[in-house]
């Protein structure tokens, strides 16, 4: 085992070498992860059946260890994340105040300096957000914030070999996420907060597969409703979940009360501090968008066809007939193309969360709810896999696992200046889209 795991530690240390400025050798870089890639489906394809869980989650430390030390050159996330627990610590909102806001311009530090998006309030939930709190009072923050979410991520790497177990798979099958780059680089190296929420969700899914007896249901579901949302207050993805897991608990009432009031508990006083929705999730609704797999060519079509403009003009006729003029001109400014390919986009995942109703597994429901949610969203930075990879590890899913290899070139546009579309785009997703057509969207199996 060692001997197949060597080359893929050796890459990852070429990446913690590459990953100080990969800015200035972004080829460099990439290629160190085309190997890096390599290694880990030669390894895991080798080990797969044989590897024992100590073994597994010893490399995958190791792994994560060499890049730790990695400042965030690709990502900015940590320095927001320390940010806002120095706010919080000082006894400021970070839901009510921007970064750049007066009140708190003592805390301002090089930090700060660095910082992008300082008119932005915080989006984080608050689980999130007290992580971010214990991590500022460490003497290296950024580095502090890395370590607690390794620690966690970690916990989620020994229940994803538990549930694999549970599922009948040998604990080789969670290989497939436990050592893959793209993983190990957004964790250890950008520190990204998925890795809670990674680790909630497979906590959620061990509980909801359990053999459990009848008279101890309901503590199990219980548990995999609290599990469930500590996902949400770490970050609010697993919220589209909650019906399909609730009616896969068996104790669908007792599920939801537990994951609705934790939720609640936490998330009202933010709520009511801010006098209803938090300005910074308003914002990265409407404005965040990058890398979309289907919003990129659909507002761009959207807006070739000049769709705004026929929707005005019904407006219009709308005005004539009604005589309220008023009441309509009120709706002219959210008629453009990315708004109308975002509400499109909305509503067709709102399709996917009632057939994900119809899941029977929450294994296979929660890998195709969380792929479905990645395809409909306008942002989808190469961490926000980490919502997807460990499903895809279990059913061995060919096409997701590929677009973890293939979502480092979306990292292109940053460190070169390139457009992302619609080469580097092309580049991504055209090879996920013919994979997924090959092994088809339903294989989310784990035979």
């Amino acid at each position: 085992m060692a001997r197949a795991a060597l080359p893929l530690f050796v890459a990852h240390l070429a990446l913690a070498v590459v990953g100080f400025e990969p800015a200035r050798r972004p080829f460099v870089f990439l290629t160190v992860m085309v190997f890096a890639f390599l290694f880990y489906w030669r390894a895991a394809r080798r080990l797969e059946t044989v590897a024992a869980a100590p073994a597994i989650l010893i490399v995958a430390a190791l792994l994560r260890s060499v890049l730790l030390p990695l400042p965030p050159t690709l990502s900015d996330d940590t320095l927001r994340y320390v940010w806002d627990g120095k706010v919080v610590r000082a006894g400021f909102n970070p839901y009510l105040l921007a970064p750049e806001a007066p009140e708190l311009e003592p805390l301002r530090d090089d930090l700060w300096q660095k910082m992008p998006h300082r008119q932005v309030p915080t989006v984080y939930p608050p689980l999130a957000i007290a992580c971010f709190s214990v991590a500022s009072l460490l003497p290296r923050p950024l580095l502090g914030v890395k370590i607690l979410l390794v620690f966690a991520e970690m916990l989620g790497c020994w229940l994803l070999i538990r549930l694999a177990r549970r599922l009948g798979l040998p604990a080789g099958r969670a290989i497939w996420y436990c050592w893959n780059p793209l993983v190990c680089l957004e964790v250890a190296g950008m520190g990204h907060v998925d890795a809670l929420l990674m680790t909630a969700m497979v906590a959620t899914v061990l509980l909801l597969v359990a053999k459990t007896p009848s008279r101890r249901r309901r503590a199990s579901a219980t548990l995999a409703g609290a599990a469930a949302a500590a996902g949400v207050l770490s970050k609010l993805v697993p919220l589209v979940a909650l019906p399909m897991w609730a009616r896969q608990s068996r104790r669908p009432a007792v599920f939801l009360a537990a994951a609705l009031v934790a939720t609640a508990l936490a998330m009202l006083p933010v709520a009511v501090s801010v006098g209803g929705m938090p300005p910074g999730l308003l914002t990265y609704g409407l404005s965040w968008e990058f890398n979309g797999p289907l919003y990129e060519p659909l507002w761009r079509s959207l807006d070739a066809v000049e769709l705004d403009d026929a929707i005005k003009s019904g407006f219009d006729g709308l005005k004539g007939l009604t005589g309220h003029h008023d009441f309509w001109n009120r709706f002219y400014p959210f008629v453009y193309p990315r708004l109308l390919a975002k509400l499109l986009l909305a509503g067709m995942f709102g399709v996917f969360v009632l057939l994900s109703l119809r899941a029977r597994h929450p294994v296979s429901g929660t890998g195709a709810l969380m792929g479905a949610l990645v395809l409909c969203a306008a942002t989808v930075y190469p961490w926000y896999l980490l919502w997807v990879l460990p499903w895809a590890a279990l059913a061995r899913h060919r096409a997701w696992l590929a677009l973890s290899a293939l979502l480092p070139l979306s990292y292109l546009p940053q460190l070169t200046g390139v457009e992302l579309f619609p080469w580097v785009y092309l580049a991504i997703w055209g090879p996920f889209f013919l994979l997924l057509t090959v092994s088809r969207w339903d294989r989310w199996t784990t035979d």
